[in-house]
């Protein structure tokens, strides 16, 4: 009877709890191992189960990263791979926390983090819900910005292959492009680029 409450619970949550959620919820950590034991529910992550019986994410690796880390954001190389704008195969989820977070300490996937501080991080997110795992990813206009932002980072050739991009998928909104770069303070240094690519 415990485990079927316990149960109703994931259901009502989509099928995905973190510990803290379903502690709260009124189930004991046991009753979770229990389930777990069982083979009713897995182990997505450190901390978060789902149940067996949901069908695989569609991108394992965003959605662990995501249900892991609730305020971070898919920015830069990731987000510009999210949004097919470039032909970068990312080796490492890029993700924005803001300024004051902890340092995230997941191994799998491998994870590069970036401290956004104010409208930086705030700026131009996005969430989308896949596989019911809400994922936040910056817009492609923020991450056009923050690419050329990091440029010294990544390279500029990842900039003007996204900005290529952007341009050939029919998008062309270069005064958000220019307002998060304002944002970035990148705005002198991004324009020449926008005037000639778009």
């Amino acid at each position: 009877m415990v485990n079927k409450k316990a149960e109703e619970l994931f259901r009502l949550h989509g099928g995905q709890l973190r510990m803290s959620q379903a502690l709260e919820g009124g189930t004991s950590r046991s009753v979770l191992y229990s389930l777990r034991d069982q083979g009713i529910i897995v182990q997505v992550t450190r901390g978060v189960y789902r149940l067996a019986e949901l069908p695989e994410y569609s991108d394992p690796d965003l959605s662990v990263v995501s249900l892991r880390y609730p305020r971070a954001v898919i920015c830069l190389v990731s987000a510009l791979a999210f949004h097919d704008l470039t032909t970068q195969i990312p080796h490492e989820i890029n993700i924005a926390l803001p300024r004051g977070s902890r340092a995230p300490t997941l191994t799998q996937p491998p994870i590069r983090h970036f401290f956004f501080s104010g409208q930086t991080y705030g700026a131009g997110i996005q969430v989308h819900d896949l596989d019911g795992v809400l994922v936040r990813v910056y817009d492609p206009e923020k991450t056009l910005a923050d690419c050329f932002r990091f440029r010294n980072k990544l390279g500029i050739d990842i900039f003007l292959e996204a900005l290529k991009s952007y341009k050939e998928v029919g998008h062309t909104r270069p005064g958000l492009i220019m307002e998060y770069a304002r944002i970035c303070d990148v705005e002198k240094g991004i324009a020449p680029y926008l005037e000639a690519g778009l």
